[in-house]
């Protein structure tokens, strides 16, 4: 119902939705869910630190107050999305990394597999029962949209902040 409602994140998805069956939008367009480790590297684009670089924080950052200038979180979405690109891109002009909506990812989540997954580009373990999601959403505090925040739900799980970004393989 927003007159830029064709610039916001897709929201309101489930992994199911997204990923799942013959008639779900990855199967229709060829595109894919990023893997956890591809969606982790293209936020932090570089950097080593809590949050993304952008042109005034080159190297990235670790102070919390300074999210707002990447980020639609709880402080000032004012309780709803945004047109994607309205914050500062990180290093690889990718927008919104941070905050406006959670993004579903491919793998399966377990809360151990990170301490003995292969160290390049791991792909999550093989099963499980709920999958991951990124980034944090307009709802979220300072610590949702760090790098390293992971939050897992069930594939069928449909919410106002659970959105998606493709990846298409060459």
């Amino acid at each position: 119902s927003y007159p830029d409602a064709a610039s916001r994140p897709v929201e309101r998805v489930s992994w199911n939705m997204i990923a799942s069956g013959s008639t779900s939008f990855m199967s229709l367009t060829g595109l894919r869910l990023p893997t956890e480790a591809e969606w982790e590297y293209a936020y932090r684009a570089g950097t080593t630190t809590a949050f993304h670089s952008y042109p005034g924080q080159p190297a990235g950052f670790n102070d919390d107050i300074l999210l707002g200038n990447i980020a639609w979180i709880n402080s000032n979405s004012g309780q709803k999305t945004h047109a994607v690109g309205g914050k500062f891109p990180n290093a690889l002009g990718f927008h919104d990394m941070s905050g406006n909506v959670w993004e579903w990812c491919q793998d399966w989540y377990s809360s151990t597999y990170y301490a003995s997954s292969p160290t390049t580009n791991p792909t999550g373990p093989a099963t499980g029962t709920t999958r991951l999601l990124r980034g944090g959403n307009w709802a979220s505090y300072y610590g949702s949209c760090r790098a390293s925040r992971r939050l897992n739900y069930v594939p069928d799980n449909v919410g106002d902040c659970y959105g998606l970004r493709v990846v298409r393989t060459p």
